[in-house]
């Protein structure tokens, strides 16, 4: 009994050093995850060291980051959180994030400004790595220069007038429409304002002056504007989608009548604009039902007896012109890079609709808000916009070695009865180019990419090469403004919706 009586204090004394030791090693471990999490996923220092060197568990995790793929970003402030649905969805696929270093290797580049000019003693864009992807194109600038796309004369943009240049052309077409409004704007979109012709500065260097549509197309009173998410997945040949889950609208603070040109917040959409779930007629459908923005709007203007469907028609083909309109400006600047492949586009179309249902496009944003700091409802729209972008170009493909299971050239032939039957030997006609024995490399790496982007689109809709009608396949259509190789990838996809009706 004594012997028993003196051995349990040491048995609970030896459980209680034991639980400590173990509690301290866990300590240490989460410790030193918390590190690694902040180092590699945000590229951030944690203020000071792990006390301890990792312990072999940890060294392991190390390793297995080191494998992985990679991304920097190029942005000022990029932890400012911002961006942070973008890190996020880096994330869940896996990716490492890397501090910017030229020295360091990657495999994706987020730049949230145009990186080209900024970063071109650094980063040799031009001579890329056949696995590296990069979030903007050069010479997207073309598309998305609020100046250069505004007075481009392009159908669905209102006139507008670059300052002070094209002053004289102001005045003729003022004169011509003397009841008309006019907003003076600059590249960073900051400071619109309704002014007399009066009141316009016809001298500023940079800004340029366009028609106000005076008769916006109302939900509740206010006016909103419409924001489309376009993805560029090709130039030359073209290929451009929009993420069709959604649209962003956005409302202006005031009630549009009585109108009031000193008041902007009547007419010009902020920051803070008035959300979806705010407007009476719309949270009906997006709060009650949980509808889209897009579907709680098209049911808004069924109830009224108005078809969305003419305003959702108008926004591809606005898309489209936009796109095919600056597509050879791009591929010139483009012929200064060895690889075409390695660009992608996210932009944001933005559109007013007036109240005859006609849209027209009012600037395209390079570099989205993906934030949700200020409207947390939006934060699915932002992470499903990216989720469908990093599938649609690839960012999820880690092992180029398997794209042989995944595509085929099996998968990419078009035409195989026609192709039988023309007398390729030569390949010395455009048509034979899309048969096998005539296809480059480049053909049909192009051919591969787009069949991927196929099956990977998710909620992603084609815009071009647009949709066909199953019923005007043999219809014969002017393609002489597109480039060679975009002709070739519209027929291209026209032979694939020949065969199969579900890629009209």
């Amino acid at each position: 009994m004594r012997l028993r009586w003196f051995s349990m204090p040491l048995f609970v004394g030896f459980m209680l050093f034991l639980c400590v030791v173990l509690l301290a090693v866990n300590f240490f471990e989460l410790n030193w995850i918390q590190y690694e999490h902040n180092k590699f996923h945000h590229g951030q220092e944690p203020y000071a060291r792990p006390p301890t060197p990792p312990s072999p568990l940890s060294s392991q995790r190390h390793a297995e980051a080191a494998k992985r793929p990679s991304y920097i970003v190029l942005a000022k402030n990029a932890d400012a959180g911002h961006l942070v649905h973008v890190f996020d969805v880096f994330n869940v696929y896996g990716y490492t994030r890397r501090p910017f270093d030229k020295k360091v290797e990657w495999d994706v580049i987020w730049a949230h400004e145009y990186p080209f000019k900024v970063y071109a003693d650094q980063i040799m864009f031009s001579d890329l790595k056949p696995h590296q992807k990069v979030n903007h194109f050069p010479g997207v600038g073309f598309i998305t220069n609020k100046i250069d796309l505004a007075t481009s004369n392009i159908k669905y943009v209102p006139p507008a007038f670059h300052m002070p240049k094209e002053k004289s052309k102001f005045f003729t077409f003022a004169k011509r429409y003397p009841h008309k409004l006019f907003v003076q704007k600059q590249n960073n979109h900051r400071g619109i304002k309704i002014k007399s012709i009066k009141e316009l500065d016809f001298n500023s260097n940079g800004t340029f002056i366009q028609e106000y549509i005076d008769n916006p197309l109302l939900i509740d009173g206010h006016k909103f504007d419409i924001g489309v998410y376009t993805i560029i997945t090709s130039i030359d040949p073209l290929r451009v989608y929009i993420y069709n889950g959604d649209i962003l609208f956005r409302f202006c603070m005031e009630k549009y009548h009585p109108f009031d040109p000193d008041n902007i917040d009547k007419y010009v959409i902020g920051d803070n604009y008035l959300p979806t779930w705010n407007v009476p007629s719309l949270k009906k459908y997006y709060v009650d039902q949980g509808a889209s923005m897009k579907v709680s709007v098209e049911s808004h203007l069924k109830a009224q007896g108005r078809d969305a469907t003419k305003i959702w028609d108008q926004l591809e083909d606005a898309i489209r012109v936009v796109c095919l309109e600056k597509e050879s400006m791009i591929r010139n600047l483009m012929r200064n890079y060895k690889s075409k492949t390695n660009f992608f586009e996210m932009a944001r179309f933005d559109f007013v609709v007036d109240n005859d249902l006609k849209v027209y496009i009012m600037e395209v944003n390079m570099s989205p808000n993906l934030s949700s700091a200020h409207y947390p409802q939006n934060r699915l729209l932002y992470e499903q916009v990216l989720f469908n972008l990093f599938a649609i170009v690839g960012l999820t493909h880690f092992e180029r070695k398997g794209d042989s299971m995944a595509v085929s050239t099996k998968n990419i032939v078009a035409y195989p009865e026609k192709c039988a039957r023309l007398n390729c030997d030569l390949c010395d006609s455009e048509d034979c180019l899309l048969c096998k024995p005539c296809m480059d490399r480049d053909t049909k790496v192009q051919f591969t990419n787009a069949y991927r982007e196929y099956i990977d689109r998710h909620d992603c809709k084609r815009v071009f090469p647009p949709k066909f009608n199953p019923n005007f396949l043999n219809n014969s259509e002017d393609l002489s403004s597109y480039s060679p190789k975009t002709r070739l990838m519209y027929k291209w996809f026209k032979g694939k919706c020949i065969a199969d009706t579900e890629w009209c």
